[in-house]
């Protein structure tokens, strides 16, 4: 049998899809050279340092975490719309100078490659086998996502239900997402944390549960606009709605009952972690309960923040957080 695919079939290719067919030692690869790198070398770019991106079949959203000063993006397109969405999608987030290159039908008679910045984009039809080359420009304000935790409150549409910057950055450390880990954020209010555990690795996946329909809607808003549209939203109650969830790696809970701690307990994997915060003298002393039964480590996360008092400033402080980090044995 003999198939015909375009340029490296194992690098966003059938390639993959093949082999779970049929055994890798009875098939016989022979790579061309992928649209990375027939765009690479019609730019003259270093292709180790571009990032690589798949639009074809993924969400446009997807880019917005690799939109940084001075980067370059190599960007494989859905159909000839790519480039056109795109350019719109970057100057709305302030990135209206980047400069786009589309390359269209590399390695063929019809081969073409044209630019223009995002803010005056305007080639007309493009050939739906197209690759994008994006040089990213930020404007004042443009939204850029840091790499580290801890993203401002503001960039979340929430409802006062939501891990504040601070805590969540502390929390984020205590979860320690590591390569190809599952969350299970109990309770997500604005889904700031799963988001936030999604953006640290496009490996990572995450499961936003909450029992409020109209937070369900504004997490789904919230992870497509930071870019992490694969986030899955479950609405329902915890520790009901956690049934049926594939396991996970590591679980927050924003200060749950003893029941769905106990059920988030029971569900992790060995070797997972548990994470609970807790602002209630209740919750705070199951928590502490916990702590003496199972181990672990207990922490007080207080934070104070400047503002104005009278015509002096002074720091206001938050209500602290009573943090519970626990790591399943593997007996």
């Amino acid at each position: 049998m003999v198939v015909l695919a375009s340029g490296d079939p194992f690098f966003h290719g059938v390639g993959t899809l093949l082999v779970q067919q049929i055994d890798p030692s009875e098939i016989l690869s022979i790579p061309a050279p992928s649209a990375y790198g027939l765009a690479a070398n019609r730019l003259g770019w270093s292709g180790q340092d571009a990032v690589r991106v798949s639009l074809h079949g993924r969400a446009l959203e997807k880019i917005r975490p690799h939109l940084h000063p001075g980067a370059r993006i190599l960007a494989l397109s859905w159909d000839g719309t790519t480039p056109q969405k795109l350019a719109a999608d970057l100057v709305a987030r302030g990135f209206g100078e980047s400069r786009i290159t589309v390359l269209e039908r590399m390695g063929g008679p019809k081969e073409q490659v044209r630019s223009a910045a995002a803010a005056a984009f305007d080639l007309g039809e493009v050939d739906a086998l197209n690759t994008v080359a994006v040089e990213v420009v930020a404007g004042p304000g443009a939204a850029v996502l840091p790499f580290t935790s801890g993203l401002p409150d503001d960039l979340f549409d929430n409802d006062g239900q939501i891990t504040k910057r601070d805590v969540r950055a502390a929390t984020l450390a205590a979860l320690s997402p590591r390569r190809g880990e599952r969350l299970w954020d109990v309770g997500a209010g604005s889904g700031s944390v799963a988001i936030e555990w999604m953006l640290a690795d496009p490996s990572l996946a995450a499961v936003a549960i909450e029992r409020e329909a109209a937070r369900c809607d504004r997490i789904r808003a919230n992870a497509l606009s930071l870019g992490v549209p694969d986030l899955q939203v479950v609405h329902g109650a915890a520790p009901a709605a956690l049934e049926g969830l594939e396991a996970p790696d590591a679980i927050f809970v924003g200060g749950g009952a003893p029941a769905v701690v106990e059920a988030a307990m029971a569900a992790l994997k060995p070797g997972g972690r548990l994470v609970v915060n807790a602002v209630t003298l209740e919750t705070q002393s199951f928590l502490t309960v916990c702590y003496r039964r199972h181990g672990g480590d207990l922490v007080q996360i207080a934070v104070a923040h400047a503002g104005p008092v009278g015509g002096f400033t002074a720091l206001r402080p938050a209500m602290a957080v009573l943090r519970w980090t626990w790591e399943k044995p593997h007996d």
